[in-house]
């Protein structure tokens, strides 16, 4: 009895011996926690001299010296989000720990922005992760000097991430800024699109295989493995907060979500708080369903917060209405696959050409292949964004370039015509028919990093740390090694489609990586004309929409509807029945020098340059870039129920060259047609810059096209191209200015709910 009990308790103390071994060190995985920030700002007088040279630019194309342009960014994860967190584990050829401070540290003294918000992921913030996000931004604003004249504000938000399996059920991703970082001023969690359910079934949270989890990431990335099952399991054991309670009266530690952006719009009303809601990706097909239309979200749309859209990151180009459509939806919603048109392959299109060419090499009747291709268009369709999953054994290669927008500037993966930019510009919504609905956007652009590096554009170097493209390092030399190739199975071509069937799986494995991963680039930025350097300036700008979207260059850009008695900025929205005229002034970016300002290094030391930077900082010479042309683009938005689309958007309606010695652009045009086309006309400018060599440039899968123009083999420079390769080819940086809306008197449009919008927010404390 005594040997038992004796027996039994050595257990029960070597048990748990092991167990505080195991936490002591650390098996069970460490804590993801935010790092340490350098201490001083940016030198005044750099900062200052930056301000006097564009000043000086401006007055050279006759730009009012009223305001600054100032350029940030508001669309940065660092590993405090989960996919971020994967993305950068070694498997993955990551560099491990991106934290908040990261981020800053990079703002400040790498890319050299004037703001910059955070936007980590909702879904897996937990009460401890937000904490320390809202102190990281509340240090990193500590580090800014003078509050009225700082050399950099930092905002807080996060990002609502929902992807629908439908077109019907889907609403993408939205950034939600915040104005406020004090005590009072910021809620206290974050608003996720859903409950901690799918994080807990990518966390493997029970039994034998959280434990075969555990190991299979210990394996492949050490400590750090460890570290994202706990955060992972961290999330799993975060409640879901109960639904349809007032925000305040919910626990701190409970995971909130907003399954519609229209409950976000009341989760937020029901704080308070002055905020933004950005829509970003729009046409990102890698998450996108096919057929998505931003059309029904019209209806739920609020005017007073979502008031600017993200044309450009480094997840691509969200702008333009293509003539071609990736899928035809009928009447009934029902879904099927076009023909190929305007240059564009369909995805759907290719797969039954794969099915029917392997069809007949494999010996079956043209009668059987045709009748297969057939099916294999309408199983890849049916299958959302899996559709490739429906044929399988083919390569990456063997899809061409099927799905991509051809002759796009770096176009979103997978483009989605529905929910690009100038789509949702072009529609309304006449269920009121007094007053019908319209998005009224402003533009802007922004990195999407997922490596805490704010601003990434300023130089094409780095492609694994300044793009969400990782390539190859030298020991994930084997197919199957990295983190994503192991979603892309292997076998011999199919002859026949296979429907594909949801399982409820992690939504990862679906989407198509290698072809998608040459499609990243390093990113834009958010411009603003604002009166001063400050935090309530910036967001008046923002407010004003006097704002514009780059490609990540220092672009200016000046936009203004002429009138009698002073001229209208960009964003602005007016009434008149008069003829309009405008002006557009632009002047390039800076050549960039090599390396770092002597500030940064100073600041940073020559290690954390490095790790951060990659020895490469915003690094303006004297010399600007040329702007080779000025476009303009004209809109006239839908003026009855059904209206075609057709003839609405014309890009480019009007093109005009520049000099091409660098000293900047001014042109001035009217439209003729305005007054007798008595109807409401929106109208914005794009300056396009000289070519340059970008990362993922104009032709990311390696085209070779024959002579008619058709892509008949391709070499992407994606995950399997090493790393070392920055994938560099010409294209255009550009700028885009945010719309003028010009609303024609008494043609029953409503528009004045921009006007309203814009006050709205103005008044906010």
């Amino acid at each position: 009895m005594w040997r038992k009990l004796v027996v039994g308790l050595a257990t029960l103390l070597g048990v748990a011996g092991l167990l505080l071994l195991a936490i002591g060190q650390d098996w069970l995985g460490r804590p993801e926690v935010d790092g340490e920030r350098a201490t001083q700002p940016r030198p005044a007088e750099l900062v200052a001299a930056r301000v006097e040279t564009q000043a000086e630019t401006a007055a050279s194309v006759g730009a009012p010296a009223t305001k600054q342009v100032l350029f940030g960014d508001f669309h940065v994860h660092t590993t405090f989000s989960f996919d971020a967190f994967m993305m950068n584990l070694p498997m993955a050829g990551g560099a491990g720990s991106r934290p908040p401070a990261d981020a800053c540290d990079f703002a400040r003294y790498c890319s050299g922005l004037d703001f910059w918000s955070i936007n980590d992921h909702a879904e897996n913030l937990t009460s401890d992760l937000w904490q320390q996000t809202v102190e990281s931004v509340r240090q990193c604003n500590a580090v800014a000097g003078d509050a009225a004249n700082p050399d950099l504000v930092t905002y807080l938000g996060w990002e609502w991430s929902h992807i629908g399996t439908t077109p019907e059920n889907h609403y993408g991703h939205k950034n939600v800024v915040l104005l406020g970082t004090e005590e009072g001023e910021v809620p206290t969690r974050p608003i996720a699109s859903q409950g901690p359910g799918a994080i807990a079934a990518a966390a493997s949270a029970s039994g034998p295989s959280l434990l075969a989890a555990r190991l299979g990431l210990l394996g492949l990335n050490g400590r750090r493995g460890l570290d994202l099952a706990r955060l992972l399991a961290n999330v799993a054991d975060t409640p879901a907060c109960a639904e349809g309670v007032p925000v305040r009266d919910l626990p701190e530690d409970c995971i909130e979500a907003a399954t519609t952006p229209e409950v976000l719009f009341e989760k937020l009303d029901d704080w308070g708080f002055p905020s933004l809601v950005i829509p970003h990706g729009t046409a990102w097909g890698i998450y996108t369903p096919a057929g998505s239309d931003w059309r029904k979200q019209l209806p739920g749309h609020d005017p007073k917060r979502q008031t600017l859209v993200e044309v450009y990151s480094g997840h691509g180009n969200s702008e333009q209405l293509p003539p071609w459509r990736e899928v035809e939806v009928a009447a009934d919603g029902s879904l099927s696959c076009p023909a190929p048109s305007h240059g564009y392959l369909p995805s759907c299109w290719r797969a039954g050409e794969l099915i029917e060419a392997r069809c007949l090499e494999v010996g079956e009747s043209e009668d059987t292949c045709r009748d297969r291709a057939v099916e294999a268009r309408q199983n890849y369709v049916d299958a959302g964004q899996a559709g490739w999953k429906t044929t399988p054994g083919f390569e990456p290669n063997d899809w061409l370039n099927a799905g991509q927008a051809p002759g796009f500037f770096q176009p979103s993966f997978n483009y989605r015509p529905r929910s690009s930019v100038q789509y949702m510009l072009a529609i309304r919504d006449f269920s009121n028919p007094e007053q019908p609905k319209g998005f009224n956007f402003g533009f802007l652009g922004s990195s999407d990093t997922h490596t805490a590096s704010a601003g990434t554009g300023y130089k094409e170097v780095a492609r694994g740390e300044m793009t969400d493209g990782r390539g190859r390092s030298p020991d994930q030399s084997v197919p199957g090694s990295g983190l994503f190739d192991a979603f892309d199975e292997v076998s011999s071509p199919a002859a026949e489609s296979v429907p594909f069937v949801s399982s409820g799986e992690n939504p990862l494995p679906l989407f198509e990586i290698e072809r998608a991963s040459a499609y990243f680039v390093t990113g834009g930025l958010v411009a603003v004309h604002s009166e001063g350097r400050d935090r309530h300036s910036i967001w008046d700008a923002l407010a004003r929409k006097e704002v514009y979207a780059t490609s990540g260059r220092h672009t200016l850009l000046w936009f203004d509807l002429l009138g009698s008695e002073g001229s209208s900025p960009m964003g602005s929205t007016v009434q008149q029945s008069a003829l309009p005229r405008f002006r557009v002034r632009a002047a390039g970016s800076f050549e960039q020098k090599p390396g770092c300002p002597e500030s940064s290094a100073v600041a940073l030391g020559a290690e954390r340059l490095e790790a951060i930077c990659h020895g490469e900082c915003y690094n303006p010479g004297d010399a600007r870039r040329p702007i080779s042309r000025i476009e303009v683009v004209r809109i006239r938005p839908q003026a009855y129920e059904g209206e075609p689309l057709d003839n609405l958007v014309e890009d480019p309606w009007r093109v005009f060259p520049c000099p091409a010695d660098g000293s900047g652009c001014v042109i001035e045009f009217a439209d003729t047609e305005f007054t007798g086309a008595q109807r409401d006309t929106v109208y914005y400018a794009r300056a396009i810059e000289a070519p340059a060599l970008l990362i993922h440039g104009d032709n990311p899968l390696g085209c070779r096209y024959d002579e008619s123009g058709v892509c008949v083999e391709t070499q992407p420079c994606g995950n399997l191209t090493p790393a070392g390769d920055d994938c560099l080819s010409e294209a255009e940086p550009r700028a885009w200015s945010s719309p003028i809306y010009l609303e024609y008197p008494e043609s029953g449009r409503g528009g004045s709910e921009a006007l309203v919008s814009q006050k709205t927010i103005r008044e906010y404390p």
